[in-house]
């Protein structure tokens, strides 16, 4: 019988323990450079009837060495957790997916040793970290078939979160020297040249120079996308880059940049631990290659889909130095940068306010919307002067510019609050035309900025409005939450309403695994319905649930004001809701911390100090008058007054203190004879005696009432200069300064035809901009207080912020109109 010799050789490292148990078989075959690889085993033929031991080269991907077990459940537990993550890169879709990585990177990372010996425990690490990334990194889409099935509706929402904010760069060709231009691909390669590469680089290994480790990057990254998938699992790659690592001290500023380029087009995954290195380097050399260089490297970063806060500080602190140099070209690279970087110095941004608004004539729509978005996500504003240039410029070219330019200036907008009337009068005449054609985030930051302006177009709220039917899958929980905040900040309800806010409701109910990971969006959309009247009971069930409340502890964001205005809110306007209610500790512990806000910053503006003084002067004292919140959860202060059923004001207010009335620069002397006087009713006239003492007294007179003055008012007397001479007022000039008598009576029992008054101290902010309508909290609050039984008397800022220039007697007699003309 003929001996059979087989050989046969493992795949991996020869491994001491298991070495069975962890081999795999890959499912169907895989290809290295377009070839099917052959299996290793006994060949056998009709022409060769013998068996023949055929001896070849082990090729890795055939078979793999299987990961960590913890890790890769890690990795697989992070991916399962949530099918609706990833519906944008970097908000809703990143925290999950970075997770992973981070654990996976603790298992699994690649040392830059200086030994070549290294190399083989390098590749195995290497290719398991690009498995793990790829997978910590897969899309969690819930729009592919929708995509698939309208493609006109896919063409819209379509978005490139690397390209559309780079469309700048095509519009001078100084760009070109300040950017990288993914479209320009290498020369192509075949998948025998790339074989063929990659065993020149197996045969030299150590002994490859700079230059030679820079072209084999630059020709491999011609191999077609298909074919590059394959080389990060090639120990032969592997190889090429453990040189490039131990080489690039060696290599000269064009070579760097030239394997940086190199690395964009292979697609090397931002956990790649060779970019760890390259990154070093570039920090390294970053004051010796010049602005454009330091420029191009950031955008090569960018590129790649790298975070590189290190590098782009050493890179601004370059900038800082040289930024009156900065070119028009220069200056909008670099604020791309900062915006993408996230982070920028405060000073360095004053300074490029200043060149913007020296280029800003020279700046095209495009260019002008890149500044803009580069202060936006790099959280600085523009000078006010400066957003009011931009405003002209963009209000005469708005037509030109594109949906993308146009959004990032109404963020800058949103941001800084500037009131430029012809930027707003122009969008409300060119957007609502291009609302069919942007995508849904893009829609959303339109109703955002005029939510945020209080911008009340009706023409762009419609157009919303009758586009979220069609788009409202596309939606993610951020943007359900955005648009309804939208329409219900302006108080505005379009005509398409139920259909609106029901297809709204419909994806909040399917997008609950994803509002557990946002619940600031869940409170958002759940207020702003409540604003337009809409209660989901089950959905305030949930939020309102002890599991919910527990939830939103650890969130960075205080949702406990936003519980209250829910909770409240059902209170009032539920009667028959039966489901889950606030605590009565976490209401009352809310409730101390509004007022306190309260205390410090509501009550203490001028206008609302001076209603209440003058008021209790009115009135006859503190104890006719509380400032307090009479519904916390709308977090806002109120003025409370009592009247019985003849307009007389009732003393209710029992914690008021007694009353200390100071007369200042009235001239009166308090003596027996003016105080007999006074007390009897009559008209003071001259005495001889105590000639400038009396000439003092004279300035008390007598005033006839008001013709619509009622018998509630105690006294017709008044000082020169209009203050009303109440009861209250001859009780304590009557009183020893000792005295520690309270001139406060007892409050009084309300009867059922008394009529309680709240009085709101408006301001603009109240409203929506250049009109007098209410904004949604606000009107939600006269919503409630009329439901609970007070009458509302408004003291509206177009009437009583004039009149705190004018005269007290004005001021009295405006206040007396509102108070005693509300009741019926």
């Amino acid at each position: 019988m003929p001996a059979r010799m087989i050989y046969r050789r493992f795949a991996g490292q020869p491994c001491r323990t298991a070495a069975f148990s962890t081999a795999i078989k890959a499912p169907g075959k895989r290809t290295f450079f377009g070839k099917a690889e052959e299996d290793q085993r006994l060949q056998k033929t009709e022409e060769h009837p013998k068996p023949v031991a055929v001896l070849k080269l082990w090729k890795p991907p055939e078979y793999r060495v299987s990961f960590h077990p913890s890790a890769y459940a890690g990795a697989k537990r992070v991916s399962e957790e949530d099918p609706s993550c990833g519906l944008e890169g970097g908000s809703l879709g990143s925290d999950y997916p970075s997770i992973g990585a981070k654990q996976v990177q603790n298992h699994y990372s690649v040392t830059c040793s200086r030994r070549l010996s290294s190399t083989k425990n390098t590749l195995l690490d290497l290719e398991r970290s690009k498995f793990l990334s790829a997978q910590a990194n897969l899309p969690h889409s819930t729009t592919p078939d929708l995509a698939e099935e309208d493609g006109e509706a896919a063409d819209v929402e379509s978005y490139d979160t690397k390209e559309d904010p780079r469309a700048f760069q095509t519009q001078r060709p100084e760009y070109e020297a300040l950017s990288y231009n993914r479209r320009k691909r290498p020369p192509p390669l075949s998948a025998e040249e790339g074989s063929s590469i990659l065993q020149n680089v197996s045969v030299l290994k150590s002994s490859l120079k700079p230059d030679t480790i820079t072209e084999c990057f630059f020709r491999l990254s011609g191999l077609p996308a298909e074919q590059q998938e394959s080389l990060f699992s090639n120990s032969k790659f592997a190889i090429l880059c453990h040189c490039a690592v131990e080489s690039i001290p060696l290599f000269d500023t064009s070579e760097l940049l030239t394997c940086l380029k190199a690395f964009v087009h292979l697609a090397v995954p931002p956990t790649h631990p060779m970019l760890k290195v390259y990154e070093s380097e570039c920090c390294r050399r970053a004051w010796d290659i010049g602005l454009n260089r330091i420029l191009l490297v950031a955008d090569l970063w960018r590129c790649l889909g790298c975070s590189v806060p290190r590098y782009l500080e050493i890179a601004l602190s370059y900038v800082h130095l040289h930024w009156q140099e900065l070119s028009l070209a220069q200056l909008v690279q670099l604020l791309y940068i900062i915006g993408e970087g996230r982070r920028a110095p405060e000073d360095l941004m004053k300074k490029l306010d200043t060149l913007v608004l020296k280029h800003l004539s020279s700046l095209s729509p495009e260019e002008v919307g890149a500044v803009c978005l580069g202060f936006f996500k790099s959280s600085h504003g523009l000078s006010k002067h400066t957003m009011q240039k931009i405003g002209d410029k963009v209000s005469a070219q708005m037509a030109e510019m594109s949906n993308y330019a146009l959004v990032n200036v109404l963020k800058m907008y949103r941001y800084t609050h500037v009131d430029h009337p012809e930027f707003l009068k122009q969008l409300s005449m060119v957007v609502p035309a291009r609302i069919p054609t942007m995508g849904t985030q893009g829609v959303m930051h339109v109703a955002l900025a005029c939510s945020a302006l209080h911008y009340r177009s009706e023409g762009i709220m419609n157009a919303v409005a009758s586009s979220m039917p069609s788009r409202a899958a596309y939606c993610r929980s951020k943007d359900i939450a955005k648009f309804l905040w939208s329409f219900g900040c302006l108080n505005y309800e379009p005509p398409n309403s139920e259909e609106f806010y029901a297809c709204l409701e419909e994806q909040m109910r399917t997008k609950m695994r994803e509002y557990r990971r946002f619940p600031e969006h869940f409170l958002t959309s759940l207020l702003a319905l409540v604003f337009a009247r809409r209660f989901p009971k089950d959905l305030i069930d949930y939020a309102l649930s002890p599991k919910f409340i527990r939830l939103i502890s650890d969130n960075k964001f205080d949702l406990k004001k936003d519980l209250l205005t829910l909770d409240g809110s059902v209170g009032i306007e539920c009667p028959g809701y039966a489901g889950n209610r606030l605590e009565a500790h976490l209401k009352q512990e809310t409730t101390e911390m509004l007022w306190d806000y309260a205390q410090k910053d509501l009550c203490t503006k001028p206008e609302v100090m001076e209603a209440l003084s003058h008021l209790e002067d009115m009135l006859g004292g503190p104890q006719y008058i509380k400032q307090h919140m009479i519904l916390p959860h709308t977090r806002s202060v109120d003025l409370e007054i009592h009247l019985d059923p003849e307009r007389k004001p009732l003393p209710f207010h029992s914690e008021a203190t007694a009353v200390k009335f100071e007369l200042k620069e009235s001239g009166v002397s308090l003596t027996d004879d003016l105080m007999s006087r006074l007390l009897k009713g009559r008209s003071v006239k001259p005495c001889p005696a105590n000639g400038s003492e009396r000439e003092d007294e004279t300035r008390i007179q007598k005033r006839p009432a008001p013709q619509e003055q009622s018998p509630s008012t105690l006294d017709h007397f008044a000082f020169s200069d209009g203050v009303p001479l109440t009861g209250a007022i001859l009780n304590a000039l009557t009183k020893s300064q000792t005295s520690s008598e309270s001139p406060d009576p007892h409050p009084k029992q309300q009867h059922p035809g008394d009529t309680k008054l709240a009085v709101q101290v408006s301001n603009r902010n109240h409203y929506s901009y250049g009109s007098k309508h209410l904004l949604g909290l606000h009107n939600l609050k006269r919503r409630q207080l009329r439901q609970i039984g007070y009458t509302v008397v408004e003291l509206p800022f177009w009437e009583w912020f004039p009149l705190l220039r004018r005269s007290r007697s004005e001021k009295l007699s405006y206040l007396h109109h509102k108070i005693f003309n509300s009741v019926p």
